[in-house]
């Protein structure tokens, strides 16, 4: 008989891109439940922080075992649903992520999370400083919580 390694669980990336911060959860192996990885401080250049990004995936990948098997980022578009300034850098992002990468790359609408990870932060007494530290982890929690929730058909 072969020996074969154990497969690694496989999981879904949530990405909220930011110019300063990119704030990164974590689907559990289910793909139910959303948590929060880590956040990475942006580069100058997209091609950099990519690089970067991937890299320290690579790593936690390595040392947690599991395996990203899709990776979904957030499209900040404006109320009317129309691109802005913002949501283009957002997509020059993604367009970068696709041409580093084999794993699938997905646009998803994040319209309001980071008013909705604000709020939870504040409401829960968290001061002004501390959640300058978590709020892009907390934003990419909300984005992937919800297109999981999509995906399990409960949103």
């Amino acid at each position: 008989m072969i020996y074969q390694p154990p497969k690694k669980p496989k999981k879904i990336l949530g990405i909220d891109y930011g110019m300063a911060r990119i704030g990164c959860a974590l689907s559990d192996e289910r793909k139910i439940i959303a948590g929060p990885l880590f956040t990475l401080t942006s580069e100058k250049k997209i091609d950099t922080t990519i690089k970067k990004l991937l890299d320290t995936l690579d790593r936690d990948q390595e040392e947690r075992h599991y395996q990203i098997d899709e990776i979904v980022v957030g499209l900040p578009l404006m109320m009317s649903g129309k691109v802005g300034l913002l949501a283009d850098e957002v997509q020059h992002f993604i367009e970068g992520l696709r041409q580093a990468t084999t794993i699938p790359v997905t646009a998803w609408d994040e319209r309001l999370t980071s008013v909705q990870a604000e709020r939870s932060l504040r409401e829960g007494g968290m001061s002004r400083k501390k959640r300058s530290k978590v709020m892009d982890t907390i934003s990419a929690v909300i984005i992937l919580q919800n297109y999981l929730d999509y995906k399990n058909g409960l949103g």
